[in-house]
């Protein structure tokens, strides 16, 4: 669609095939430096995007536990995956097989700290917020939503 001039742009975390062998001269990134710019963004805001949310039915939101045992079975699983990407740093990475990605993991976690995806109110109440002004802002809800009404109760002390 992109390449057809269907769509104007795409925001996704899957990158066109185009895009990644080179093969369309239609397709290109936002900001050519995306790294660059998406750091300095983390410095200028602190605001680093979530990757996923988790959506609960009301009905099974009320279930006493539930949702608390989902969200610790989330929790240990990152940390789970967390602990490879520690443990690998100790033997180059050598399962990534990507050339500097050690660097590269050093870097993000001299930025970002342990917890790059950190899961919680507490740890995303900012980006939480400033989602949901702009989701405001740009008329998709009718009155300013705070992180306090879109997360479940029971994980407001998360």
């Amino acid at each position: 669609m992109l390449e057809a001039g269907e769509i104007d742009a795409l925001l996704s975390v899957d990158v066109p095939q185009a895009l990644i062998d080179g093969s369309s001269k239609k397709i290109r990134r936002l900001f050519p430096g995306y790294e660059s710019v998406e750091r300095d963004y983390y410095h200028r805001t602190g605001i680093f995007p979530m990757m996923h949310a988790v959506a609960v039915r009301r009905e099974l939101a009320d279930e006493p536990g539930l949702v608390r045992s989902v969200y610790r079975a989330f929790s240990q699983a990152k940390e789970l995956v967390q602990q490879q990407y520690r443990d690998g740093a100790s033997k180059q990475h050598m399962a990534v097989v990507t050339p500097w990605f050690s660097e590269l993991f050093a870097e993000n976690r001299a930025l970002l700290g342990e917890d790059w995806w950190p899961y919680g109110l507490g740890a995303n109440h900012k980006a939480v917020d400033t989602f949901l002004l702009y989701h405001y802002e740009q008329g998709l809800s009718k009155h300013r939503l705070t992180s306090e009404e879109i997360f479940v109760p029971a994980l407001l002390d998360t």
